[in-house]
């Protein structure tokens, strides 16, 4: 019988981008050294923030340097995929640090794909659970629902994966964001859609906790894992 990947989940609250992309490098890199170790997969908010990843153009940043000081709005280069996406307050953020050529033993060099697949699944049936049809699209990352003013994004993808085969970068699901804090980047560089959130479709407030409670309770079965959840850590406070 196949034993399940142990995977620790730990709700981290909000916390500061460079503090958890630092987070992410370390968990990485112990990982890649000691193989045997538990993967992660952490759960967050980030203060307002933009960030451009590797393959993204400078220009979907619309704000100056002076804009984005009086907005509050950090920026980061960072070695993700994907363009430019937006973090904030009322998104949840997923970081899965994951050992892919072990949790895909059998998927050849189709690990990722299948990876980035599962990522937006998981995001769809998270979306089920509280009454709203999420969607993939044919030709770009994330997850999408259709409303009265057209397809809309409510959930980024954009992950790394190094030579390793492990995992870091992930997801950002719109639960309840300032959605005006969109308004300066073309989001994922895609000026033909919008962005929408869950609060935005939805008749009643969303708490954070009880998306973060399906994330967890769902991930488990859309990979083949055995989800650890544990108290949230004092490294961050």
């Amino acid at each position: 019988m196949t034993i399940p990947i142990q995977v620790e989940v730990e709700w981290l609250g909000r916390v500061a981008y460079d503090v958890a992309w630092a987070r992410q490098k370390a968990l990485v890199a112990e990982r890649a050294q000691s193989p045997a170790l538990a993967d992660k997969f952490l759960l967050l908010e980030h203060p307002p923030t933009y960030t451009l990843g590797r393959n993204g153009r400078l220009q979907n940043l619309l704000l100056n340097e002076t804009e984005l000081a009086q907005q509050g709005i950090t920026f980061h280069h960072v070695e993700r995929g994907g363009d430019i996406t937006y973090h904030g307050p009322g998104q949840l953020v997923g970081y899965p640090i994951l050992n892919l050529k072990r949790l895909y033993a059998h998927a050849g060099l189709g690990y990722v794909r299948k990876y980035v697949h599962g990522l937006e699944e998981m995001l769809i049936q998270v979306l089920a659970e509280f009454g709203l049809t999420g969607q993939h699209h044919a030709k770009h990352r994330g997850v999408w629902v259709r409303t009265d003013s057209g397809l809309r994004k409510i959930a980024a993808i954009g992950v790394r994966i190094g030579k390793e085969g492990i995992s870091s970068h992930g997801f950002a699901l719109n639960v309840n964001p300032n959605l005006a804090h969109f308004d300066g980047i073309v989001p994922c560089g895609l000026a033909e859609y919008g962005v929408t959130s869950m609060a935005e479709l939805l008749p009643e407030d969303v708490e954070m906790m009880a998306v973060v409670d399906c994330v967890t309770a769902v991930f488990p079965r859309i990979f083949p894992v055995e989800a650890k959840i544990l108290a949230a850590n004092g490294f961050l406070k």
